[in-house]
């Protein structure tokens, strides 16, 4: 039982922020933005992407200096100038994008930064001691002699908050943590924010999914472009009333989508094997099809193989096996299996990293917008020359339809939010109108007007007859855009079902790799020959 003091100390302001503004060139951020944190609360802040809501954390990190305002940190008028400053003061942020040296151990990562001597051997020793306290006291859990690269996403996350914590933060900024994570994942990352909670710490929540939000947060606020414009307790609202908030307009939560007839089979994969660079066969021999008008989803928990097929068909790792597209055969290996060749195939590949493998961000928009089409005739004067105005018309009307914010094709790419830069890469590859389009993620780090927006997209591409291939570790995506269900598990397809005729339990059972002994109407376990 909390004293009186205790209880006036929670419910006193971690945070105030008092008219905070921040503009880039012509682009105004954030407007004058008040916004009051209570001391170990865990508090939201949602809006679309574009709103100001990285920004205004950026600013409070010490990343940007905003152009007035003022921050106090528990009562006290703090100048954070730089994210050091903000250390000192007890903030801690955990980025969308982790900042993690892949090749150092958990524990080197940990510590880098706040060496004091020349005596590292002394200082790993003493931070050994201390993380463990840590990971034992918040159920952060992770060896601490491992390598990054060798962790799934999970625990490195876990990394990056231990890192904060070793730094004393009372105070945690998540900037879309689970963007990256699975169900199970997620729904750790909630135990572990509500322990720090408990335990006093202060935690801001930026996520664009609600259902979090309504899972893990006392308080939410909404920003709309630039602006706060409301907080409320959490309990006293529901996601609808949220949406509306962030969008402006009614939004829907689940996308409308008619039975279609479907027509050939359009995108044909028969035994692909995939084979990483250590010898391990991450891909063991798959057969699935999809026809014309059709969408496959494929589910799993992340590192069974996703990644790999995506890579695999979207022309990025050699495979072994039979590729067909609309019946003509496409090599997995050797010459023809590349990118562009799939392109000129009529493949369109939206791949899960958009940072790796989707975007060159320190390339203009429009210059993004063009990459992987550019040979094309549309976007040549002749032999040696691009038509680069037309490509920056072309950019700045995919970018206005596709609500890219701003609308501005001679931003650099790094320069936009994560859910604009995914809406860059979905809007170059769905506006080929492709015959088949593979897609991993298509909504991670997206806000909800956004997503509505992305799905409907989606299911016009399927309505005009393309075949779509839909990885996502989203069940509530899977569920919602899918025809079909494939289940992904150590590197096999081990289940199908068909969407309306299953749950997430049944779904959650193979995606464990539990198999049943029932009969299904299983399309993709079949030879695409029969």
């Amino acid at each position: 039982m909390m004293t009186s003091t205790e209880q006036h100390d929670r419910a006193a302001p971690m945070i105030e922020l008092r008219g905070i503004t921040k503009s880039f060139g012509s682009v105004q951020a954030n407007k004058n933005i008040h916004l009051k944190v209570s001391k170990g609360s865990i508090h939201g802040i949602v809006g679309e992407n574009g709103a100001g809501k990285s920004t205004l954390m950026s600013i409070l990190y010490g990343f940007y200096k905003s152009d007035s305002g003022e921050i106090y940190i528990n009562g006290e008028l703090t100048n954070i100038t730089d994210s050091h400053k903000a250390i000192e003061a007890g903030i801690g942020m955990v980025h969308q994008h982790f900042k993690l040296v892949e090749n150092f151990t958990v524990l080197e990562n940990v510590i880098l930064g706040t060496e004091n001597n020349f005596l590292i051997t002394p200082a790993l020793n003493n931070a050994r001691v201390l993380l463990s306290k840590l990971a034992s006291a918040y159920s952060l859990e992770v060896n601490p002699d491992a390598l990054i690269e060798d962790l799934s996403v999970g625990h490195q996350q876990r990394v990056e908050i231990l890192k904060a914590l070793y730094r004393q933060a009372d105070i945690l900024i998540l900037d879309e943590p689970t963007g990256v994570l699975t169900p199970a994942e997620a729904n750790h990352l909630f135990d572990i924010l509500k322990n720090l909670s408990n335990e006093g710490k202060t935690i801001i929540l930026i996520t664009h999914k609600l259902r979090e939000i309504m899972a893990v947060t006392d308080t939410v606020s909404v920003m709309r472009r630039g602006e706060m414009t409301t907080t409320l307790q959490t309990s006293e609202t529901n996601p609808q009333e949220l949406a509306e908030l962030m969008v402006g307009r009614s939004v829907l939560l689940r996308v409308e989508k008619e039975a279609t007839e479907v027509g050939a089979k359009s995108l044909e994969v028969e035994n692909l094997t995939v084979t990483d660079k250590r010898g391990v066969t991450t891909l063991k021999s798959i057969s699935f099809h999809v026809r014309k008008g059709e969408i496959l989803g494929i589910a799993g928990v992340a590192g069974n193989g996703q990644t790999e097929l995506l890579e695999a068909l979207g022309g990025i790792t050699p495979a072994a096996g039979r590729m067909k597209i609309n019946g003509e055969e496409i090599p997995l290996n050797g010459v023809g299996s590349d990118a562009r060749s799939k392109r000129e195939n009529g493949v369109s590949h939206v791949p899960e990293d958009r940072q790796k493998l989707g975007l060159i961000l320190d390339f203009f928009a429009w210059e993004n917008i063009a990459f992987g089409y550019h040979h094309k005739d549309e976007f040549n004067m002749n032999r040696f020359l691009m038509h680069n105005q037309k490509i920056r018309k072309i950019a700045r009307s995919e970018m206005v339809k596709f609500d890219i914010r701003p609308p501005s094709p001679g931003t650099l790419a790094k320069n936009f939010s994560g859910g604009n830069q995914q809406k860059i890469v979905l809007a170059r590859e769905l506006e080929q109108n492709p015959k088949v389009l593979i897609v991993g993620q298509p909504t991670r780090g997206v806000d909800i007007g956004a997503i509505e927006f992305i799905h409907q997209k989606i299911i016009d591409l399927r309505n005009m007859g393309a075949a779509i291939l839909l990885v996502s570790v989203e069940l509530d995506e899977i569920f919602s855009l899918s025809d079909r269900v494939a289940v992904l598990f150590d590197g096999k397809i081990i289940g199908e079902r068909i969407t309306e005729k299953t749950n997430e339990s049944e779904l959650g059972l193979l995606m464990a790799g539990i198999e049943d002994d029932s009969e299904t109407d299983s399309l993709v376990t079949r030879k695409a020959t029969e």
